[in-house]
């Protein structure tokens, strides 16, 4: 399944979905985290028009979600 190209914005909307919360800005890189049993997730996301794939499976991993996840939100 091929990554879609998806924009900073899009990404912070789609991990709020989640359960994410912004936690704080520096730059043109955002912060979120998001409390589980586990402990807390935190995930960094560039703020650019087009995310590179490699950010993009690197995101995904840190906030524990699939790909498929992804493209069905963005359809």
């Amino acid at each position: 399944m091929k990554l879609p190209v998806v924009s900073g914005k899009e990404m912070i909307k789609f991990l709020q979905t989640k359960g994410f919360s912004i936690a704080r800005q520096k730059g043109s890189h955002i912060s979120l985290y998001k409390k589980t049993d586990e402990g807390n997730l935190i995930v960094v996301v560039p703020m650019k028009k087009a995310i590179k794939p490699g950010t993009l499976l690197s995101i995904l991993k840190q906030s524990k979600t699939i790909r498929k996840e992804l493209i069905e939100h963005l359809r």
